[in-house]
């Protein structure tokens, strides 16, 4: 048995993370279920979205499923997600896309991983507001040693991108790549322009592609990249981007397959791995049977992978695949029609997958 925690979320988070539930356990997986509670619903009961017992059972267990959250507004928290996997050191996003029959979209055959790097770039978080005391100090340093010359009425944000940071996360990509039988490695970046965190990007994930001759590597500038997708997405496989342009690109493909709602996510680390559809927590359709399930299961999938579990994944895959392709038993955002009457609630989508296995 393999003890997994289920942190349920808030807005439809209970509902799919039920759904999600139901259809991983109709596998046969034989995974033990720990409850735990994040969101703006235990704000008052914590005063945290984040309790610590929610940390602590993901550390103990090292594997969580996740439901989505909502970000409180007016906290100290940028958001709830970013907070959890910089705290558990969960580096590397992978953000799989891939094409299913049924669902509608203006590409077919799309099977694409995105792997995003989660810790640096952009996204670190270390910021100047305009205005700020040390704002003010940074400027002038900037300007006594750059002749490339700051405003003072500059916001400022840092971009940090490191060797052990990169590395780890090509291994990660690599590494995924030969177990799951992947062609092709493609490193994005914007080395042309930006030639000390880029660029370095760029140099240590060819340093590492080296060490895996059995596996196709390449890179793409990242504004080609989007054009590429876009025209002949075929021709790419596993696509390593940093943070901020990982986080763009991973929608982008997202959009290839026909959205958000059939979208999976896994944020994975040394010590732990959570997995999470890419959606949010659409807080005004809470508690109406309504939403699309199909992004939480299919994260469940990747989960299943993750443990080793391939046949029971396999199984689950199948069952989804089918069940989209069949168009009956889905929710009314996989219809024609968004407006046909014949579209099932969460509850009966996941009671219809759960039969194809």
């Amino acid at each position: 048995m393999t003890n997994v925690t289920l942190i349920t979320g808030d807005g439809i988070g209970p509902e799919i993370a039920d759904a999600a539930r139901r259809c991983i356990d109709a596998t046969g997986a034989d995974i033990k279920w720990e409850p735990a509670e994040a969101g703006t619903e235990v704000m008052e009961k914590f005063g945290t979205p984040l309790p610590e017992a929610t940390f602590e059972s993901v550390r103990r267990n090292g594997v969580a499923l996740k439901a989505p959250i909502t970000t409180p507004v007016g906290t100290g928290f940028r958001s709830v997600n970013v907070y959890m996997r910089q705290q558990l050191d969960l580096y590397a996003c992978l953000r799989p896309c891939k094409s299913y029959e049924g669902v509608r979209s203006r590409y077919t055959d799309i099977d694409l991983v995105v792997v995003r790097e989660n810790t640096e770039d952009l996204y670190a978080g270390i910021e100047y507001e305009k205005g700020a005391d040390d704002t003010c100090e940074l400027i002038d340093w900037l300007n006594a040693h750059s002749d490339r010359k700051v405003t003072a009425d500059s916001g400022i944000s840092i971009k940090p991108i490191s060797v052990g940071a990169t590395q780890r996360v090509f291994n990660f990509a690599f590494d995924y790549a030969r177990k799951m039988g992947r062609r092709k490695v493609t490193s994005v970046h914007k080395a042309n322009i930006m030639k000390y965190s880029d660029g370095l990007w760029l140099q240590v994930s060819r340093e590492v592609a080296k060490d895996y001759p059995d596996i196709e590597f390449e890179d793409r500038i990242v504004d080609n990249m989007c054009m590429q997708l876009i025209q002949k997405p075929e021709l790419y496989d596993v696509i390593v981007l940093p943070n901020l342009y990982g986080d763009i690109i991973s929608d982008l493909c997202a959009g290839l397959v026909g959205g958000l709602g059939v979208a999976p996510g896994a944020n994975i680390g040394e010590k732990g791995a959570i997995f999470e559809a890419t959606h949010g927590s659409a807080p005004r359709y809470a508690g109406q049977n309504k939403v699309n399930p199909t992004a939480l299961i299919l994260s469940g999938v990747l989960m299943l992978r993750h443990l080793g579990k391939m046949a029971e994944a396999d199984r689950l895959e199948r069952a989804v695949a089918a069940v989209i392709a069949e168009g009956k038993s889905v929710t009314y955002d996989m219809k024609a029609d968004r407006t046909d009457p014949t579209a099932v609630g969460t509850k009966e989508m996941a009671d219809a997958i759960i039969a194809r296995m």
